[in-house]
């Protein structure tokens, strides 16, 4: 998938989704693209250079997702507990679509159960 259909992606899951090159201040990562879900990140990547792309993903599945794929491996900047990188550009859409929908799911729940208390 190319940066734009997947930029493009992104903003359609949901009205709350908002973008923002937050790290502009930074050399190294003045082009990191970041996509928020009520002001939690759900996906990011440099638009500098898009080869990963790290998004939020349950710990218990991460491993398997590595093991069966080879465009799955270690986030960038992020903790591999919580977090994956997928390479776009030999992902197929269908599974990039499907990790990038369950990241934005898993970072709007944990927002609704933190709205609760």
């Amino acid at each position: 998938m190319n940066i734009e259909d997947y930029r493009e992606y992104c903003l359609s899951l949901g009205t709350d989704v908002e973008e923002k090159l937050p790290f502009t201040a930074f050399k190294y990562a003045c082009g990191v693209l970041v996509f928020y879900v009520h002001g939690h990140m759900f996906s990011f990547f440099d638009c500098d250079n898009f080869r990963v792309i790290t998004l939020k993903c349950q710990p218990d599945r991460i491993e398997d997702l590595k093991a069966q794929y080879d465009c799955i491996g270690n986030p960038y900047n992020e903790s591999p507990k919580h977090w994956i990188g997928i390479n776009p550009t030999t992902a197929p859409n269908a599974l990039l679509q499907e990790l990038t929908r369950n990241s934005y799911e898993i970072v709007k729940a944990k927002y609704r159960r933190e709205k609760k208390r």
